[in-house]
């Protein structure tokens, strides 16, 4: 139980970096970067878009045919791009601070 709070605590540390270093590249406007990070999102958002049923979808979001809105899927590409970011620091910060 104790493992599994101190990742939950890391994972919600590494998506607030993430949501932070997604700020600072707005800033910047390191729009190619933002890109690059929409890419590793878009499989994993095509994926759920696929294997999920369509009435989820339209339910989730209120969208009539929402597996094809362009908006929602590049919506999904963003959230799983900072979830992906945000696992990859909270295993990081697991690393650092929890040695076992």
């Amino acid at each position: 139980m104790r493992a599994l709070m101190q990742f939950s605590a890391c994972l919600a540390l590494g998506l607030v970096v993430a949501v932070m270093i997604l700020i600072g590249l707005m800033f910047f406007g390191w729009f190619n970067l933002i890109d690059g990070l929409l890419l590793t999102g878009k499989p994993l958002a095509h994926l759920s878009l696929v294997l999920l049923p369509d009435g989820f979808w339209s339910t989730l979001s209120g969208l009539p045919d929402a597996a094809s809105n362009s908006s929602l899927r590049s919506f999904l590409a963003l959230c799983a791009a900072l979830g992906q970011l945000g696992l990859l620091l909270a295993l990081g910060f697991m690393r650092l601070w929890y040695r076992v």
